[in-house]
């Protein structure tokens, strides 16, 4: 299997799954402007007890890191408001 890609850091401060860090396990990345499909807000947070997040798939057929729907980036950040992913590369 391949490696998944590490989310290295999360600025969605307002996502139930950013604990100082993306703390789900897999989170896919499409939609407008490549945000991540995971994001929700919540009033609680959840997810792994700690921020070690991954990209589980990739639906940005178009980004440079993608492969197979994977991503071969080494590592992602994710930020803004959509929390948007800021490592995609049109290709």
């Amino acid at each position: 299997m391949a490696t998944m890609t590490a989310i290295s850091s999360c600025a969605a401060t307002s996502c139930a799954y950013n604990k100082g860090g993306c703390s789900a396990e897999a989170v896919t990345i499409g939609g407008d402007g490549a945000s991540c499909g995971t994001f929700v807000e919540l009033d609680v947070r959840g997810g792994l007890p700690v921020a070690e997040g991954h990209v589980g798939a990739c639906q940005r057929l178009e980004c440079a890191h993608n492969k197979d729907l994977l991503c071969t980036a080494e590592a992602i950040t994710v930020g803004g408001d959509t929390a948007r992913c800021l490592s995609y590369t049109a290709g």
